[in-house]
């Protein structure tokens, strides 16, 4: 008898969930040499279930503070965050699933093993766990590479792997931190149109970071723009064009370029 973690990827058994951010205040106290931090202020954001949400802002703005906030890593000293209605932060991290920027994997893994670990941490088999990621694979262009150890892969590949194992965790709401922050403006823009492709093919609630407007306007179905530290939500847009976007097309049509332009203006740019 299966599992949900163990259910077939076809077949997705995860409830959607809603995000609601109210209000939100968060100061971080002087330590040593560093001067207190405010570093959000009375920010206020929903995203629909199923929404793709993307935040933008300068750095240091509070983009990375509010996905942890939003997934419980921290607290609000004001405010609050409800997630499919749940507002305790333990409720709130076993919904969400985070992605930082860098893809974390463990080098003395194979690629098809660290993307397993999100099922052998929430208790599956190593075998079981290697079963359920197995599929995925084929259907994110990674058949054939099971057995590479990270080293032996390519900057998008481990991305690639990082976010397997981000939706194997089977949480309704991805927080994605940067993603492809790290990567060659070439190997990103393709990493940019094969996530589009795999949230197409693997729906969820969706809050990603990032400063390349591009990326944003690509990916989201909004994109939320947010002000110098201490960060609020100061404008939003809607991107009103079809999901997936395939990149060269959708770059170069005259409603891309009015949003890119009202975006870029928000920020000051």
């Amino acid at each position: 008898m299966q599992t949900r973690l163990e259910a077939p990827a076809e077949e997705p058994l995860f409830q959607e969930a809603d995000v609601t951010v109210t209000a939100v205040e968060r100061r971080f106290p002087a330590r040593r040499r560093r001067a207190p931090v405010h570093a959000l202020d009375s920010l206020s954001v929903e995203v629909a279930a199923g929404e793709v949400l993307a935040l933008v802002g300068p750095s240091g703005c509070g983009k990375s503070t509010l996905l942890e906030l939003i997934a419980g890593l921290q607290s609000p000293d004001a405010g609050s965050i409800a997630v499919g209605g749940a507002i305790d932060g333990a409720d709130r991290l076993h919904a969400c699933a985070y992605m930082p920027q860098r893809d974390g994997l463990l080098p003395w893994r194979s690629a098809l093993d660290n993307a397993a670990l999100a099922l052998e941490c929430a208790g599956s088999s190593r075998a079981r766990a290697r079963a359920a990621a197995a599929p995925l694979f084929e259907r994110f262009g990674l058949s054939g590479f099971e057995s590479a150890t990270p080293a032996e892969l390519s900057g998008g590949m481990r991305q690639r792997v990082a976010f397997v194992r981000t939706l194997l965790a089977g949480r309704p709401v991805l927080l994605l931190d940067e993603p492809f922050g790290a990567l060659d403006s070439l190997t990103r823009g393709q990493m940019q149109e094969w996530l589009a492709g795999a949230l197409a093919s693997e729906p969820r609630t969706v809050v990603l970071v990032t400063h390349d407007v591009d990326e944003a306007l690509l990916l989201a179905d909004r994109v939320a723009i947010m002000s110098p530290r201490p960060g609020r939500v100061v404008g939003e847009l809607r991107v009103d064009l079809p999901r997936p976007r395939p990149r060269r097309h959708t770059v170069t049509t005259p409603e891309f370029a009015a949003l890119k332009e009202q975006a870029l203006e928000a920020l000051g740019q």
